[in-house]
Formats: C-alpha cells, structure tokens, sequence
C-alpha cells in the first residue's frame, strides 16, 4: 500500500554512496526529501540528480537533508554521480541509496512486492513508478508525496516552496494560499476563532471573503 502524507516514513538501514545508514537515524531534528529513481544513467533523472546538487544549499539553510534512492548498486550510483557532474556541471552532493533488495521501494510502494532479482536484470521501464518525491518532518511522518511520469522532470523549486510553507504552518496557526511564495501573505487556519485571532492578530485582518482572512506571514 503506497504510503500517504500522515503516516510515518518507514525505517531502513542501507548502503548508500555516503556510506551505510539508518534512515531515521539519519534524519535526526532536520527535514528530509528522499527522491527516488529507476536506474542510474537515465536521461531525465541525470538532469535532476545535477539539479538538486546545485541548489542543495537552499536545503541547507531550510534545515532539510536530501537523500537519493536507486536500484543501481552503490558502485553504479557512484560511477553515475560522475557522469552527472561531467554532463550537469555539479555531481551529487548528497548520498544514494543502492535499493538493490527493493527494501525501501517496497516500503514506499513504489514497487509491488512480488518484485524480486538482480535490479540490474530490470529496466527503467519496468521500474518507472520510481519516480516519486517524499518530504519528510522530524518527527519521521510524511509530508508530502509527489509522483512524476518518466517523461517529466520534476520541479524541486516547487519542492523547495512546499517546504517553506511546511515549515512555516508548523510553527505558526496559519495556511498559505494557491500559488504562495515564502514572504506573501498567509491565511489565518480555520480552526482558530475570531477571539484568538484577534489575540494573535491585534491589528486584525483582511476579509475578501467571509471565511478567508489573511494577514502577514509571521515571522519566526
């Protein structure tokens, strides 16, 4: 069963180009993006791997780790890594996991559970629901799901603005509104009342709608 957001992040322990770990472990306080891929060498994941090194310092400074994850061996991950840096400009900054018993594809639900064998033996197109972003919170439960088709690379400045608005609704009763950016305006969560929002609030809020009102980001 594919997992959904709410639900605990499945533990693991592995190899990965970094050396062994346990995922949750790994994770500690920070956030985490665990994105997956079907093979290494694939065109489209290539291009995102380099992507994702370059803009790992936006992570950072979000306190968020990023993990890889392919059914490749660690040698081939490893060997990947530097035709990624070669073609992309920045090669992988972060580990990969070599998912080579299916373990944590399985445990994601990104594959059924009857696949078994060399994961050399299978193709990217056998492997393509191996395409899926999770974001995940300290307190190991997911937060988001993504999945892309083969075809598509995935937008991780999208991943980026999720994040901040995960971050930002963690710490502060609030919601952010369709096509939100980190510093815009943010609605107050329905689930506080007139009374504590006032509060909250004393210089009260904007109304464009009975049900909808927005006020400043907060700061943190």
């Amino acid at each position: 069963m594919a997992l959904t957001i709410g639900d605990t992040a499945p533990d693991f322990e592995v190899d990965t180009t970094e050396g062994r770990i346990r995922f949750h472990e790994w994770i500690g306080d920070s956030w985490a993006v665990l994105f997956s891929h079907p093979r290494a060498f694939t065109p489209v994941c290539t291009t995102e791997l380099g992507y994702m090194a370059s803009i790992k310092p936006e992570f950072d400074r979000r306190g968020v780790k990023i993990i890889g994850l392919s059914t490749d061996p660690v040698e081939g991950s490893a060997e990947w890594g530097k035709d990624i840096g070669e073609t992309q400009g920045t090669a992988p900054n972060y580990p990969i996991i070599g998912d080579t018993d299916h373990e944590v594809s399985k445990a994601y639900g990104m594959l059924g559970a009857d696949v078994s064998g060399d994961p050399t033996d299978r193709t990217a197109a056998q492997n393509q629901t191996l395409r899926n972003v999770f974001v995940i919170g300290p307190d190991k439960k997911v937060k988001l799901v993504l999945i892309y088709p083969m075809t598509t690379g995935r937008n991780f400045d999208e991943v980026l603005r999720v994040i901040d608005s995960l971050q930002l609704t963690a710490n502060h009763k609030v919601a952010t509104p369709a096509q939100w950016q980190n510093g815009d305006d943010v609605i107050i969560a329905g689930s506080v009342s007139d009374e504590a929002a006032k509060e909250q609030y004393p210089e009260g809020w904007e109304s464009p709608k009975p049900y909808i009102r927005i006020v400043p980001q907060p700061q943190s």
